[in-house]
């Protein structure tokens, strides 16, 4: 390393002087160093030119791909000293969950905690703390983990919405009336699932399908786009419904949805912020 980096120095540079300079060492090392790799190569890689020196075809192949490795090195290194912040930490939570309940309370709990610098993570298979550096996960079942602090902190439950104009227009049609207005967009797992294929026998089986999702987060931009009413989980209709974005449907049942589990070590974390976070978010889902 210490030898295609002072070759990669000279290259660039064009003078073995002024390569000296940059990494510190004296020219007269950056000459045994460029003699070195040229012998373990067995061919010379530069032509010497007046004061300064340019690259033959082997050393302009070469340089090529040292470059290459040395760009793919300090991505490395400039990764690894993000993950040596202070203040970060880790949290894993499902992308539904994070985009409509979570990523409102984010610029506050940084606010709250100075310093706080959270990376979220959705991939869902990350199911152990510590194990893959995660600080806290939140997720539809506990870990079971030896040594976790585990508690249900978030019952979700599944509501029809609308657009909130289209729910503006159907408060004054009957309910029976309401498929004649508008279409209904829905989730493919929810038309078989036990927690919610009831209301689309009964009270939405009147309606005519508009689309079929498998991304509740797409069925959620369907409803802002007034495709049509939709039955998805509260908690990821949270933000558009705080911001008057949807609402609620009157008349139509709510059924019950996912217990969210929140799970960090027991104790004392590796990171007082592990804690703050945890103790703000327990208090603050009571008012979901």
């Amino acid at each position: 390393m210490k030898l295609l980096a002072g070759f990669e120095a000279a290259a660039r540079l064009g003078n073995f002087s002024r390569a000296a300079d940059e990494l510190c060492v004296s020219q007269s090392a950056v000459s045994h160093q460029i003699q070195l790799l040229e012998e373990q190569i067995g061919q010379p890689l530069f032509h010497r030119v007046g004061r300064g020196v340019e690259l033959n075809v082997a050393g302009e192949v070469l340089l090529q791909s040292v470059q290459r490795s040395f760009g793919t090195l300090h991505s490395g290194l400039t990764r690894i000293a993000t993950y040596l912040d202070p203040g970060l930490v880790v949290l894993v939570c499902p992308a539904p969950l994070l985009h409509g309940w979570l990523q409102p309370r984010i610029e506050l709990l940084q606010d709250r905690i100075p310093g706080l610098f959270p990376l979220f993570s959705t991939d869902e298979t990350a199911r152990f703390i510590d194990e893959i550096d995660v600080d806290i996960t939140i997720g539809n079942r506990p870990i079971q983990q030896p040594g976790l602090l585990e508690v249900p902190f978030l019952r979700d439950e599944w509501v029809v919405v609308g657009n909130a104009e289209l729910a503006a227009k159907l408060s004054s049609v009957p309910l029976e009336q309401h498929h004649l207005h508008t279409g209904l967009v829905c989730l493919e797992e929810s038309l078989t699932d036990d927690a919610t294929a009831g209301i689309f026998r009964h009270q939405l089986a009147a309606f005519r399908k508009q689309a079929i999702y498998d991304d509740v987060r797409l069925l959620l931009d369907a409803v802002l786009r007034k495709r049509g009413i939709a039955c998805l989980p509260y908690l990821l209709a949270y933000d558009s419904l705080a911001q008057g974005q949807i609402a609620i449907l009157p008349g139509y049942p709510r059924l019950p949805g996912t217990t969210w589990w929140l799970s960090r070590v027991a104790g004392q974390p590796r990171s007082d912020m592990v804690a703050d976070i945890c103790d703000y978010l327990l208090a603050d889902a009571g008012g979901k």
